[in-house]
């Protein structure tokens, strides 16, 4: 029997507040938590963690550490890589939740190896069994057609798991948890990769990840220059704009708008896609829409099967119809 104790949550900090994948986080562990009976903790490493370790404190979690350091700043894989290994290695949690963020795939495999353990990757369940307490993980494979049951062996368990698919923790601010400061020394010489500088992306509309609703263009759209068309809708409905990895992988529009099992998971209200075929891999980053509209000429496409309705036509007088036709909602409004 293991001596290890705890669920850890890895936490990251933005603007020097809780990420919202932290928060979903924090729902999934508390709860794992309370069915092994042991504490969820989380850990915070920066060069600055006041405002978001009281965030957490009022999140659910019952202990939160946390570790200072210059070195810290930003996102240094190596620099984080080693605060959150001392960190692991001190309190010795018997399970580490990670999100799968852009920092988190760094991250989780390079904390697994470093360990010497194996680690459960985009993970969209995760159980304790009651009778045994074992810990078990739940992740798509074949693209998202199957679903695969992942045990590991070792302690701790790690496992990554995709954004948006638990609901953030609330806060709460009657919640009392005790803040703990640990001294993490990190050698520079040991940080072999440098932070130039952070460019900021500018954006006039919703994050991707949280917008209410989502319009997603695919190769149907026929050129880069169409997609402004996609662009135009999301902006007249107050959301967001999408893509999936065909016309990402051409040049068309940034990775940052990609979605799907390589690129970003939403979960808006209105996921409206158009001239996207419906392969599983994209579905994998869209099926926990509340509702699903789809546009494409070929009646046999796949994402007719996900869509809750479907339009079989041309987009160009589809989207642009529909677009007149939303542009008079707004004016009379």
């Amino acid at each position: 029997m293991s001596d290890n104790k705890g669920v850890l949550v890895v936490g990251e900090i933005v603007d020097q507040r809780l990420a919202s994948s932290t928060l979903e986080l924090l729902n999934v562990g508390r709860k794992l938590a309370d069915n092994l009976g042991e504490e969820l903790s989380v850990a915070l490493t920066s060069d600055q963690t006041s405002d978001a370790a009281t965030q957490a404190a009022s999140a659910g979690a019952d202990v939160v550490y946390v570790a200072e350091n210059p070195l810290l700043a930003g996102f240094q894989i190596e620099a984080q890589l080693l605060a959150v290994e001392h960190i692991v290695k001190e309190i010795a949690p018997s399970i580490i939740l990670i999100s799968r963020t852009t920092n988190g795939r760094d991250l989780g495999p390079r904390l697994a190896f470093r360990l010497g353990l194996g680690i459960a990757f985009d993970c969209i369940d995760l159980n304790i069994d009651p009778n045994t307490k074992d810990f078990t993980a739940i992740r798509p494979v074949y693209g998202g057609n199957a679903m695969a049951r992942i045990s590991l062996k070792g302690y701790p368990r790690i496992a990554v798991v995709r954004p948006k698919v638990f609901e953030p923790a609330d806060e709460q601010s009657s919640k009392e948890a005790k803040i703990s400061k640990l001294e993490v020394t990190i050698d520079p010489s040991q940080i072999v990769t440098k932070h130039i500088k952070s460019v900021k992306e500018e954006s006039s509309g919703p994050r991707l990840e949280d917008a209410k609703v989502v319009v997603s263009g695919g190769r149907g759209v026929g050129s880069p220059e169409n997609f402004k068309y996609i662009e135009e809708l999301a902006k007249l409905l107050g959301g967001a704009a999408g893509a999936s990895r065909a016309i990402v992988d051409e040049g068309w529009v940034p990775y940052t708008v990609q979605v799907g099992l390589s690129g970003k998971t939403v979960t808006p209200d209105l996921y409206i896609a158009v001239g996207i075929s419906g392969a599983s891999q994209h579905m994998a980053g869209c099926s926990g829409s509340k509702v699903i509209v789809a546009i494409d000429k070929n009646p046999e496409a796949n994402i007719f099967k996900d869509a809750n309705y479907g339009v079989v036509g041309d987009w160009d007088k589809v989207l642009k119809s529909f677009m007149a036709k939303v542009q008079d909602m707004v004016d009379s409004t």
